[in-house]
């Protein structure tokens, strides 16, 4: 699916799959951390099940309005140990497959909402 942001200075996916993600004209395999701010970080989890604490307590660092979490073709939920950090700073975190994290990350971006998305590609 193509898609195009409304607002081109905020770091946004150009385009997705089952398996990537495109952010400005690279083709990203990879998990990955993003940010509407232009942060963008190689997340080294290939697996659900890999997911740390560590990954949400660097999220929280960035101190976004919101954190969207893909969980990759389908909906997993983190368990609320591994999200603490978040729920420390009273940011906000919402968990959707990759590719729904993908629409939703843009939008918010294109509005203006600092946000942060952190993809898992499996």
């Amino acid at each position: 699916m193509k898609i195009h942001p409304d607002k081109p200075h905020v770091q946004s996916i150009s385009a997705y799959g089952p398996d990537w993600i495109q952010v400005a004209n690279e083709k990203i395999t990879r998990s990955v951390l993003l940010d509407s701010r232009g942060k963008r970080l190689d997340w080294p989890c290939n697996r659900f099940e890999d997911i740390t604490a560590e990954l949400f307590e660097q999220l929280a660092q960035w101190q976004p309005e919101l954190v969207i979490f893909g969980s990759g073709e389908r909906l997993r939920f983190a368990h609320p140990s591994l999200t603490q950090a978040l729920i420390q700073q009273q940011i906000g975190l919402e968990t959707m497959d990759t590719q729904a994290a993908c629409r939703t990350y843009n939008i918010l971006a294109a509005e203006g909402r600092y946000v942060a998305v952190a993809l898992l590609m499996r």
